[in-house]
């Protein structure tokens, strides 16, 4: 399977949203993430000494011994944009349109996943990397992404913000990519596992036709 972070996410179906305390929460809630079968997880810029943890968390490896994807959220910036790439972050995700981090993602060919919630700003994101997170994604509700993806099948689309777990299956079915998820899943290993082989799954029944969309939308210049 492809490397590349839209691939791994059309696998991996959910987007851990992490927005700890400090540094030192954030690796090892990362660590967990990834042994639980995890492998692309996003720490936002809202926790402290973020770019350490993404040096940190950059070098682990998933429980298959893969390379950990580790992306960057809430990136709104120039400055944030570099200083994420050069901690080592595999993709850059912004919570709504942002050209300065459009324009430093271009210069270094990084994978950034920019943010919209109008058809407009969905569609723009698209045109320019193949990609948007669907923000705040509950406002809209499935019945929104739905009509999204009839327009735009075979975008990368990532519905973040106010989704609980128990109603990704319904995002999926709707045409999500993943589902960022930000809060409620559970601590313990072997519930946490449970949850992202449950993703997996939903979302192979879901997929149908858009199998390989991820791959599609991966154009080759946005590879990092």
């Amino acid at each position: 399977m492809s490397s590349h972070p839209y691939a791994v996410l059309a696998a991996q179906r959910l987007l851990p949203v992490l927005r700890n305390a400090d540094a030192d929460d954030a690796v090892r809630a990362t660590a967990g993430l990834l042994a639980a079968g995890c492998r692309a997880v996003e720490l936002t810029t809202s926790v402290p000494g973020w770019s350490g943890a993404v040096t940190r968390t950059a070098a682990l490896a998933d429980a298959h011994g893969r390379p950990a994807l580790i992306g960057v959220g809430t990136v709104t910036t120039c400055a944030q944009a570099e200083t994420a790439l050069e901690a080592g972050a595999a993709f850059l995700v912004s919570p709504y349109p942002a050209p300065e981090v459009r324009e430093a993602a271009r210069r270094h060919g990084a994978v950034f996943i920019e943010g919209g919630f109008t058809p407009a700003e969905i569609a723009s994101a698209v045109r320019a990397a193949g990609a948007a997170k669907v923000f705040p994604a509950h406002v809209g509700g499935p019945r929104f992404l739905r009509s999204v993806r009839a327009v735009l099948p075979d975008a990368v689309l990532i519905p973040t913000g106010g989704i609980r777990p128990a109603e990704v299956p319904q995002w999926l079915a709707a045409g999500a990519t993943a589902v960022g998820i930000g809060g409620g899943l559970p601590a313990d290993p072997a519930e946490l596992a449970a949850v992202f082989a449950g993703a997996a799954l939903a979302g192979s029944g879901a997929r149908g036709d858009r199998s390989t969309a991820g791959d599609r939308a991966a154009a080759p210049e946005q590879r990092p």
